[in-house]
């Protein structure tokens, strides 16, 4: 451990030092050099010395830049220092952290950011919470909650009873519901077509004067905080009021918009986003912490547990510390509430205000060279997503195959209301104005000569 671990701190900090100056996409040959691994299972041991050489060697160069300052092809912000740091750390405790009794330290730390995130994200404080994977993950949780709670209501025990004979649910959507949204209802049994959708507009708003006038029986309706391409904001208050009149269930998928509540200059778009039922969102977004991290929130606590607890002999969870194993699918997990703890601890309330504020200036900054120069902005630039579209669809798609190939920055092919474009997210607490300007002058010089 004494002679491995400094080698791979050496190592780890030349790949991130070297992150501002590379390719942020892997060179062809770096790609080609992957066959390297590609060996028969060794028969005897490898010292692990060159384990971690071979893994920096051939794996460092093969990775995209997604932890540098200019990557914008997904929501993806980079590892901020002190998160990166309570990884490693969170790494060499190796909790499992289930059961308060069996890890105090990491039940207690992510019970205390949990608090916090409530706080900076204006959610109810009486909430709860879980740490799970991502967003799809977050989403499940908070929907299953949903599930067992509009079920309940008309006498029927989803978690002893399952699916069979229950009464059925109804989902209503907008028409620009992320695929995450709807994998996990597939994966609840809530079905993938069995879902209502309501149109949107020409930001992919859920219209909700197009909501049903009357609402009968169990309803769950999902809106969305941040259009994955546009940024927009579902109206969630409008949405609430009509929803909880009827007695339905209102969750927000959150994934990056819901942090706007956390930037004073931002909130106004989070707007109504407390009167909801549930919530899930990231903090491998915009908290920036490493992958992987997802966060459901729940306004009532006893409907997320009883959605997820275990119930197992040799596993009481009775008693007054709170069991993170009773909040989440897992049962083996990792203490992801560490990283969170560490990143708003070293922000605080005004570095992570900054943080989002910034990288939304970066966003319009995007927007208004790139209009300038006379490319078409498909979106009204409201956060941190930008959509740019250089002629027709195919002329396009070999701009954007031609920038990221180039590699100054890296951004993705998205296809909006009909229109290809390049969709430009800033996430990352790493990117400067001059990252920005660095990559507007590489996007422009490729379509400049590109037929």
């Amino acid at each position: 451990m004494h002679s491995l671990l400094p080698d791979a701190t050496t190592r780890a900090l030349r790949y991130l030092d070297g992150l501002a100056t590379r390719s942020v996409a892997p060179t062809p040959a770096a790609v080609a050099q992957l066959s390297a691994f590609e060996t028969p299972l060794p028969e005897n041991p490898i010292a692990p010395s060159e384990t971690l050489r071979l893994l920096d060697e051939v794996g460092s160069p093969a990775t995209t830049a997604m932890a540098g300052p200019r990557f914008f092809g997904f929501v993806i912000g980079g590892a901020l220092p002190a998160t990166l740091a309570a990884n490693w750390l969170a790494g060499a405790w190796d909790q499992n952290s289930c059961l308060h009794r069996a890890t105090p330290a990491t039940a207690v730390i992510e019970q205390v950011a949990l608090r916090w995130l409530l706080d900076v994200l204006a959610l109810p404080p009486t909430a709860t919470g879980a740490f799970v994977t991502g967003a799809t993950v977050a989403n499940l949780c908070a929907l299953a909650a949903a599930r067992h709670t509009v079920l309940k209501r008309v006498g029927w025990d989803v978690e002893a009873d399952g699916l069979f004979g229950a009464p059925p649910i109804t989902v209503i959507v907008g028409a620009e519901i992320h695929p995450s949204v709807t994998k996990s209802l597939g994966i609840l049994g809530l079905g993938r077509s069995r879902v209502r959708k309501i149109p949107t507009d020409n930001q992919g708003r859920l219209r909700a004067e197009l909501l049903p006038e009357k609402i009968a029986g169990p309803t769950i309706i999902i809106a969305q905080a941040g259009n994955v391409n546009t940024g927009a904001f579902d109206p969630v208050a409008a949405i609430c009021r009509h929803a909880h009149a009827t007695g339905a269930w209102v969750h927000v998928d959150g994934a990056f918009g819901l942090w706007a509540a956390a930037a004073p200059e931002l909130r106004h778009l989070a707007t109504g986003l407390a009167d909801a039922d549930s919530w899930a969102t990231d903090a491998h977004k915009w908290l920036n912490v490493p992958y992987d991290c997802g966060l459901a929130f729940v306004r009532d606590p006893h409907a997320l547990q009883a959605a997820m607890a275990i119930t197992a002999a040799y596993l009481p969870t009775e008693g007054i510390a709170r069991n993170p194993a009773d909040y989440t699918p897992e049962l083996s997990r990792r203490a992801r509430g560490v990283e969170v703890w560490a990143a708003l601890h070293s922000l605080g309330r005004t570095g992570l205000a900054d943080l989002i504020t910034r990288n939304c200036t970066h966003a319009r900054r995007f927007a208004e060279k790139l209009s300038a120069a006379g490319l078409e902005i498909l979106n009204d630039v409201v956060l941190n997503q930008v959509l740019v579209t250089f002629g027709d669809a195919a002329r396009t798609a070999r701009v954007i195959a031609a920038i990221q190939a180039e590699g100054t920055c890296w951004a993705g092919i998205t296809v909006w209301q009909g229109r290809t474009a390049m969709r430009i997210s800033v996430s990352s607490w790493a990117t400067t104005e001059a990252d920005v300007d660095l990559s507007l002058a590489a996007i422009l010089r490729v379509h400049a000569a590109t037929p």
